[in-house]
């Protein structure tokens, strides 16, 4: 695939994204795959396709939240979508996002992207449930591979019923997690097909309240 076919897709997905920006994702994709030869970032099956799989897949919720300036990323993992995120935020020269993430290693491969593309980005490596008290209100919250749609609602509780948006990757079994969280929780829903991947879904959750 050629620069400018790489740049056309993310702007498809993302919205507009300077050049500069684009630069510093592709940069971001070389780094990630020298630091996941040496600890678990991501799924060995997806490494061969990570510009897809994972920066595509994260710049999605960006047009989903186009207004938003504070944001949150709960168990951030390998940057996906936190750090994607955060690059798309530096772009547009506004906002910020707080990452979530218990493992040291994994936080300490975030914290150095962060200081490497001065992203507007700060890691917070504790367990969510111990932080999520401690933050400033955020927009949006996300979340992507981290726990079943109950759980994570658990999880994020504490923000979503103060009025922030959960936009929440989801694979092909979510309509058995929104039947299994409809007794606990009532919430606005919105499903959005995912852009990356036909079997996906990004989850718009509002208005949370604990049945």
């Amino acid at each position: 695939m050629t620069k400018d076919q790489k740049y056309q897709q993310l702007a498809e997905i993302a919205g507009s994204v300077s050049r500069e920006t684009y630069e510093e994702l592709v940069a971001f994709e070389t780094m990630f795959l020298e630091w996941a030869c040496r600890i678990n970032l991501a799924a060995p099956s997806t490494l061969n396709d990570v510009w897809r799989r994972h920066v595509l897949d994260s710049a999605q919720l960006f047009p989903l939240a186009a207004g938003a300036r504070r944001w949150l990323d709960l168990g951030s993992g390998g940057g996906f979508p936190g750090l994607v995120l955060a690059f798309l935020l530096k772009g547009i020269g506004s906002g910020s996002i707080d990452l979530v993430e218990s493992n040291r290693k994994k936080a300490g491969f975030l914290q150095t992207a962060v200081g490497r593309f001065s992203l507007p980005a700060r890691i917070h490596a504790r367990r969510i449930d111990l932080e999520v008290n401690r933050l400033e209100q955020p927009d949006v919250v996300t979340a992507r591979a981290l726990a079943p749609l109950p759980a994570l609602l658990d999880l994020a509780s504490p923000l979503l019923c103060q009025g922030a948006r959960g936009l929440l990757h989801k694979g092909r079994d979510y309509r058995r997690e929104i039947q299994e969280s409809t007794p606990l929780w009532k919430f606005d829903l919105v499903e959005h097909t995912s852009r990356v991947d036909p079997d996906s879904v990004v989850l718009e959750i509002s208005n949370l309240e604990r049945r």
